[in-house]
């Protein structure tokens, strides 16, 4: 799964916000974003294109976010983000239990909200992608929705965050991914000083995927710039 195919709608009726994001968004690499700055306008949006992901400002000159985001849940699971320029209306959102997946105060960083925003989209569609995926690497299978790596009699489980490094690199199978990526994927915008940590990691999972570990056939280093994943 690649979180930058999803769609994402951005709903604000202040012009110079919702174009700085959907700008911001774009230059992120997410390239399927569509913008409205009224229901009226969403609402159409929703039903021509059926976005993976609602950016919401919850007050908008034709209702309220929060009603609006009550009849989109009546048909549909599309995960939500509200934007919220007032307590009131953050107390009025948790009080109501609506099942907002997240909300952001403004003003806010927008590098800020794009993270919020990749980690919902991570959150929500991930298990969506694993669930039926089996991968073989050569006499080893790895079962994604078991979380289990097969080889031959033995059967031995991935840890959580081995789980997420594999998984980063078969999200981009075949291709480069860089350690500083890795490190992401695993412990968030905060990748200083996990270096170590995440070559103890690789060591770890090639010795449950590799028939030889030390000599690796399908978890190969890119020496200075990261690991790649070779999946036939």
């Amino acid at each position: 799964m690649n979180i930058k195919d999803k769609k994402i709608l951005l709903v604000d009726d202040e012009t110079e916000i919702l174009n700085f994001v959907y700008k911001s968004f774009d230059k992120e690499g997410f390239k399927r974003i569509f913008k409205a700055s009224c229901i009226r306008e969403a609402e159409k949006i929703i039903r021509n294109n059926q976005p993976d992901l609602l950016i919401l400002d919850i007050m908008l000159p034709d209702g309220d976010g929060l009603d609006f985001f009550k009849e989109i849940k009546r048909c549909s699971d599309v995960p939500v983000i509200f934007l919220t320029a007032k307590d009131e209306d953050m107390d009025k959102l948790i009080g109501l239990g609506l099942g907002a997946d997240d909300y952001i105060t403004k003003p806010f960083i927008v590098k800020e909200l794009i993270f919020r925003a990749q980690a919902v989209l991570r959150r929500t569609y991930r298990e969506e992608v694993v669930k039926d995926i089996i991968i073989n690497l050569g006499n080893i299978k790895i079962d994604m929705a078991e979380n289990l790596v097969y080889h031959g009699e033995k059967v031995v489980s991935l840890t959580a965050k081995e789980r997420e490094i594999f998984f980063k690199l078969y999200e981009n199978k075949n291709m480069v991914v860089t350690a500083d990526a890795l490190s992401e994927a695993v412990w968030g915008d905060e990748t200083d000083g996990y270096e170590q940590s995440l070559m103890m990691h690789i060591s770890r999972l090639r010795s449950k995927i590799e028939e030889v570990p030390s000599n690796p056939k399908y978890l190969i280093t890119m020496k200075g710039i990261g690991y790649k994943l070779l999946v036939g």
